[in-house]
């Protein structure tokens, strides 16, 4: 049985109205979603993830998902590359764009550690592990430059890492992304893994915390010129229960 995060993501994307709340979410940037977007996952009864090299949005080019797959990747049998919890078409002032969502219901979803690799990795995990810490790198180098403090990293809160990372390099490949770090208010269900998030008041000091020595306090709600097209992060809440 589906909990947390997961759970709340299933059920909000089979809402009727799922795109205009995403809408709501995004408007600030003047992204819009309608509901001939696509997204995924699509609900309980579809809940597979988007992983972005090999989900055919009709927007990411067959050249562009191998550009990802090589980017992050030295040896791609038996690898991954990251799993969104949603990931969602959208328009961005005229022009094409993806909304790409991480969600969170508890504390303990908010990971601190880096990319764990095993004492006895195999020579092909390890050059795939130094490929992930070199694409997390560059994207960090490159954005640093137009925003500098930030600090991207294989070895620390590489989730974090990993999202910020990922966008900009779907943004460089000509797709301008918006990078949602979503919370879900009130599950008192999982009071038994980490502290729920209150109120938006909460979410954000508590994501604030985890951003701090990532991306300068300026980072997020800002559109980040990423190249062939821009970025932008932004932290958003809304309710884990709803009509």
């Amino acid at each position: 049985m589906e909990r947390g995060s997961r759970k709340h993501i299933l059920d909000w994307v089979a809402h009727p109205d799922f795109a205009g709340q995403l809408s709501e979410l995004l408007r600030p940037t003047e992204a819009t979603v309608q509901a001939n977007d696509l997204w995924m996952p699509k609900g309980h009864d579809k809940p597979e993830e988007a992983r972005l090299d090999r989900w055919d949005l009709q927007v990411l080019s067959t050249a562009n998902r191998r550009d990802l797959r090589d980017w992050w990747l030295v040896h791609k049998r038996g690898a991954n590359t990251p799993n969104w919890d949603l990931a969602s078409t959208c328009t961005v002032q005229g022009t094409r764009g993806i909304a790409l969502v991480e969600a969170k219901a508890h504390t303990q979803e908010l990971k601190t550690e880096g990319k764990y690799l095993a004492p006895n990795a195999s020579k092909n995990s390890r050059e795939n592990h130094d490929r992930i810490g070199q694409a997390i790198a560059q994207a960090s180098r490159a954005l640093e430059k137009v925003v500098p403090g930030v600090s991207l990293s294989r070895d620390k809160r590489y989730q974090l890492a990993n999202r910020i990372a990922w966008s900009w390099k779907v943004a460089s490949l000509g797709l301008p992304v918006v990078l949602v770090y979503l919370g879900f208010l009130g599950d008192t269900d999982m009071s038994d893994v980490g502290d729920p998030f209150r109120d938006d008041e909460h979410w954000r000091r508590v994501m604030g915390e985890h951003m701090s020595g990532v991306v300068p306090e300026g980072f997020p709600e800002r559109w980040i010129d990423c190249g062939a097209a821009p970025m932008c992060m932004v932290v958003r809440s809304r309710p884990a229960r709803f009509p």
